[in-house]
């Protein structure tokens, strides 16, 4: 069985590169890989804080175990796309033991109003919404492309048509927006 697959070549060719400490291929497998893996996770985490943190982990735990992956074994794609999604039904198992020791805690205290919280979370998601569409255009839908949908700077460029250059910059440019509407600014 000797298919050739240039992606899958290159990944594995990018994996041996973060085991030997290339940090260029280390980079490039960041810019291959991020979106794709950070849409597996929020799809099993549904939270997407929490889904960028395991994110985060996951490409701890690539650099840190780069030397231990083997394309005798499996190709790199597979390699850590089971390590993303072990790490993401790991966090929902330990959200979920969290929400049970909440649960616990409440029997013992039932005067906690968790009505308060639910209030000021839909009020922090409104105040974003409304200065996510007060920043305009193009930055909002590159914003929302590169923070709501998981697509890395590349695939925004592919997508939209415009440099790569131009994709980061409406980011850039738009993140200062945002933090200038929520009033943020530092």
């Amino acid at each position: 069985m000797h298919d050739e697959d240039p992606d899958r070549d290159r990944d594995n060719a990018l994996i041996l590169g973060v085991a030997g400490g290339d940090r260029d291929a280390f980079a490039e497998f960041y810019d291959r890989w991020s979106g794709r893996l950070f849409a597996l996770i929020v799809r099993i985490l549904v939270d997407r804080a929490q889904s960028e943190e395991v994110l985060q982990e996951v490409f701890l735990e690539i650099w840190r175990s780069a030397a231990s992956f083997s394309p005798s074994r499996g190709s790199a794609r597979a390699w850590v796309v089971t390590m993303a999604r072990r790490r993401a039904i790991d966090r929902v198992r330990s959200s979920q033991a969290a929400r049970d020791r909440e649960e616990q805690w409440r029997d013992y205290m039932p005067d906690v109003d968790l009505t308060v919280q639910a209030v000021e979370d839909s009020l922090a998601g409104e105040d974003v919404r409304r200065a996510l569409d007060a920043v305009g255009e193009p930055q909002r839908s590159t914003l929302v492309m590169a923070y709501f949908t998981g697509l890395t700077h590349a695939e925004i460029a592919r997508r939209t048509g415009v440099p790569l250059g131009t994709v980061k910059t409406r980011i850039r440019n738009g993140i200062a927006r945002l933090r200038k509407e929520m009033g943020a600014e530092s």
